[in-house]
């Protein structure tokens, strides 16, 4: 059997096709990398998938071996073909040509059907895919992801080196790094490694917060001024709140007002969001009136 790198070679000079830089095209010809991906999904036989830039479809027909059913889901219309044609014969397949951003899951999995999304998706919208599907209507009830590798140090980070896309993730779902993957282990090789992440959405979620909308607002406003201290980046992101208000929340949540927004912990930025919610202006009114 001819190994992933020759197939691959061989499956897009046979159809004319070349790796499309501009939509971060890698892809896989590490046999042991493309069976991690598969083990970390965990499937069983009764599972649905959701895979996201299905390419040429090798992960695909990995993971169709393993589960009921798999929603191949490829942007470019090219390789959409392609995938279509490898699949064609294969049970349980179902190719869809789109933006992953814009799919309407009841297309093609029934209303109360859960599912497992897991992709190996381009670096540049890593932070799009998270937030769309865990912020979304109907989340998967795991994730697996193929993700640049300093993407996923940013999704496992403790508070010390927290971003905004580290606390959203968090919010949402258990992350962890499953394992890293050398930059060799695609054709053709990005300038980085990579690493296979595993998000589990959260049953109950770590922060209780009364509105998500306003939650984030903060947390944005926190982060929105790379290097300032926290006081400063409130108050110029929540220009609405006075200054001296914003002090008067920090000091209530017992957060320094010199600290930087990656020091803190989620269950700080929950802390900090109730207390801001009590000087946000017409909030407790919007909240009683039911505004």
């Amino acid at each position: 059997m001819p190994s992933l790198a020759v197939e691959t070679r061989h499956v897009l000079r046979a159809h004319g096709l070349h790796p499309r830089k501009t939509l971060g095209q890698n892809f896989i010809i590490d046999s042991e990398a493309l069976q991690s991906v598969v083990r970390a999904a965990q499937l069983t036989s009764n599972d649905r998938v959701v895979e996201i830039g299905a390419g040429l479809g090798t992960l695909t027909l990995a993971l169709a071996e393993r589960c009921a059913q798999v929603v191949a889901v490829e942007l470019d219309r090219a390789l959409a073909e392609v995938l279509s044609s490898r699949t064609a014969a294969v049970p349980g397949v179902t190719v869809v040509h789109g933006n992953a951003l814009d799919l309407d899951l009841a297309l093609w999995l029934p209303a109360d059907q859960p599912y497992k999304l897991v992709a190996n998706i381009p670096y540049f919208i890593t932070g799009q895919i998270i937030r769309h599907f865990l912020t979304g209507p109907r989340r998967p009830g795991l994730l697996v992801l193929m993700v640049q590798k300093e993407v996923a140090q940013r999704l496992v980070a403790q508070p010390g080196d927290l971003s905004l896309l580290g606390v959203t993730t968090q919010y949402y779902a258990k992350t962890e790094i499953v394992r890293t993957v050398p930059a060799r282990s695609f054709w053709p090789a990005p300038a980085v490694d990579s690493a296979i992440v595993r998000l589990r959405p959260h049953a109950t979620m770590p922060v209780q917060v009364d509105d998500e909308r306003r939650f984030f607002s903060v947390v944005r406003a926190g982060f929105g001024e790379k290097r300032k201290q926290l006081h400063n980046a409130l108050v110029h992101g929540l220009a609405h709140i006075p200054a001296p208000g914003i002090d008067a929340a920090l000091a209530a949540a017992g957060i320094d007002r010199t600290r930087r927004a990656e020091t803190l912990s989620l269950q700080e930025w929950g802390l900090l969001y109730r207390e801001i919610e009590l000087r946000w202006p017409g909030a407790r009114k919007a909240r009683e009136t039911g505004a």
